[in-house]
């Protein structure tokens, strides 16, 4: 989910006067709204001079989050679902494919846990090598363990023997299939992930080269912080995160890499 500011070019409603009451009861971001009591937020907003510009500045924001929601599926329409164009992209790496059965499923999400230097970078690093030999990648730096040196170290390994030049070119085309962002907080992901969504509405249906696999190396540096706090937004805005990377697996056939520093409370907010 996003923050209030960031969504008025799309709903008008949202403008100034409702972001400006919505902070004056502590909340910013659409996910503030699932934990504040709504009863109560309706019944300030009655007492203002803009009552019905706050009441549908309210009605808006109800209506994202239960456009989040997905319709109700039968046991049948969800083996057809599970079925219908889920392909499977080989990390390259012999023994961690076999686990997986083949590789990091496209319309899932795959969770990759181990402790610190384990290599989980090493994993997502090869297998963003590996997929954007036919498509594009968007990879989620939280730490700055990105490494293209490394990305290239792996390519050169599997390269045929041919010219330097061929090479070079393989090289390139692959690297400009990755895109990296840094992100240091929550709410950063946040905003990334909602223009990878645009970006997804917008390319499904065409041809060419297509974005097929979304890596979050690692999402605790992330999550820890929320997590660390008394207030329940924390586990608000972690169930939030989980959902719409989910949600952008399933509905877009995009395959999911999420990296775990350690096995811990986190987990569950994928399951």
């Amino acid at each position: 989910m996003a923050r209030l500011a960031n969504l008025e070019t799309e709903y008008p409603v949202l403008d100034s006067t409702v972001r400006n009451f919505c902070a004056s009861h502590g909340i910013f971001s659409v996910e503030d709204f699932l934990i504040h009591d709504l009863y109560m937020l309706a019944a300030f907003a009655e007492q203002n001079d803009s009552s019905e510009r706050l009441k549908e500045g309210i009605a808006q924001v109800l209506s994202i989050i239960d456009d989040m929601h997905q319709p109700w599926l039968n046991g049948m329409e969800l083996l057809e679902d599970a079925k219908r164009n889920k392909h499977v992209f080989p990390t390259g790496i012999q023994g961690i494919d076999l686990l997986l059965g083949d590789g990091i499923h496209v319309g899932q999400l795959t969770e990759l846990v181990g402790p610190s230097s384990s290599g989980k970078t090493q994993v997502c690093l090869r297998t963003a090598s590996n997929v954007a030999r036919n498509h594009m990648v968007l990879y989620l730096d939280t730490g700055n363990s990105f490494s293209p040196q490394r990305i290239a170290y792996f390519l050169g390994k599997t390269i045929s023997p041919s010219s330097a030049q061929a090479k070079n070119q393989f090289l390139q085309k692959v690297m400009s299939n990755i895109s990296c962002h840094s992100v240091f907080d929550i709410f950063a992901m946040f905003d990334v992930l909602h223009q990878l969504e645009s970006y997804l509405r917008c390319q499904d249906g065409r041809g060419g080269c297509q974005m097929r696999l979304l890596i979050v190396d690692s999402i605790s540096s992330l999550i820890s912080p929320v997590l660390g706090s008394s207030s329940t937004l924390g586990r608000a805005l972690m169930t939030s995160a989980g959902y719409l990377l989910k949600k952008l697996a399933h509905q877009h056939n995009l395959a999911v890499l999420v990296s775990f520093a350690r096995v811990s409370s986190v987990l569950v907010w994928l399951n």
